[in-house]
């Protein structure tokens, strides 16, 4: 199951990401997606049998990504803002911010840190024993994290008090 459900993703992927519909490159596709799902079919699907609670996760993944995707939007705003404005050098208040995580899971630290690194305007550094270190470019930017972020991020993976 794990590697028709890895192999699906992969080569939906391909297809619209390439965007070329001919069999040549359809069976390139079939390949390319066939090695990486023999490969790595354990990286994207770690447990063996699949329960509801996994179907949850994902569905909430899929809600996170489109909040996210909207958060990267309203950062590029922001950071265009700031390198269009003829204050730019007063705008700019680069710092680099500590905080503590209440995320337990290896999965909940990774989306996180990569959800903070995807929006403009900050950069996750290092993630060590419970604490982030973020660059970010501006007091506005530094003051947001952790926030909601982190709270989607808790429930998507089950971390928050809600479930």
């Amino acid at each position: 199951m794990r590697y028709v459900l890895t192999f699906s993703i992969l080569f939906i992927h391909w297809i619209v990401w390439s965007g070329i519909f001919d069999a040549y490159h359809l069976s390139l596709g079939v390949i390319s997606c066939g090695i990486v799902t023999y490969t790595s079919h354990s990286l994207l699907f770690e447990r063996k049998e699949f329960r509801a609670v996994h179907i949850t996760e994902v569905i909430r993944f899929v809600k996170y990504l489109c909040w996210l995707f909207y958060q990267i939007i309203l950062a590029n705003i922001h950071v265009m803002r700031i390198s269009l404005s003829p204050r730019m050098l007063d705008l700019i208040d680069p710092q680099i911010i500590r905080f503590k995580t209440k995320l337990k899971k290896d999965i909940s630290l990774v989306t996180f840190g990569n959800s903070i690194t995807l929006t403009p305007g900050t950069i996750t550094m290092v993630v060590e024993e419970g604490y982030y270190y973020v660059h970010a470019l501006d007091t506005k930017v530094a003051e947001g994290l952790p926030g909601e972020m982190e709270d989607r991020v808790a429930h998507i993976f089950m971390e928050d008090r809600n479930g």
